[in-house]
């Protein structure tokens, strides 16, 4: 990968380039080991959340292709920010490379569009 990560808000919102994922999503309290399909692991004192692969899952995943450091500023509260503006939920896992953002099934398209129409804007 050409570059380093970005931390600019400017160069974050400019290159976010979201994708919607075509698998459906859900967030299951899990015991025991974690499922190999597992996009990710959340570890709380009440218990381990898992995000799965599920048919008819309740969320979509967007990630955000923009290479953004983990201590930029600014991105997650853009983008949450926007997608609240129109009522739509958001939650957001980081990961090395790349923000992920799980919004609702049924809204998929409408938060791509809002999210591509913030890296147009910023």
């Amino acid at each position: 990968m050409a570059g380093g990560p970005v931390s600019d808000l400017a160069g974050m919102l400019a290159g976010m380039a979201p994708v919607l994922d075509a698998q459906a999503w859900a967030f299951v309290l899990i015991e025991g080991e974690p499922p190999a399909e597992a996009f990710a692991l959340i570890r709380e004192d009440e218990g381990t959340t898992a995000i799965l692969p599920a048919e008819g899952g309740g969320f979509a995943r967007i990630t955000l292709t923009v290479h953004s450091a983990l201590e930029g500023v600014g991105l997650t509260a853009a983008v949450a920010g926007a997608l609240a503006a129109r009522g739509i939920a958001c939650n957001v896992v980081a990961g090395f490379h790349h923000d992920h953002l799980f919004v609702p099934w049924e809204r998929r398209e409408e938060a791509l569009e809002v999210l591509q129409r913030l890296s147009v804007t910023g």
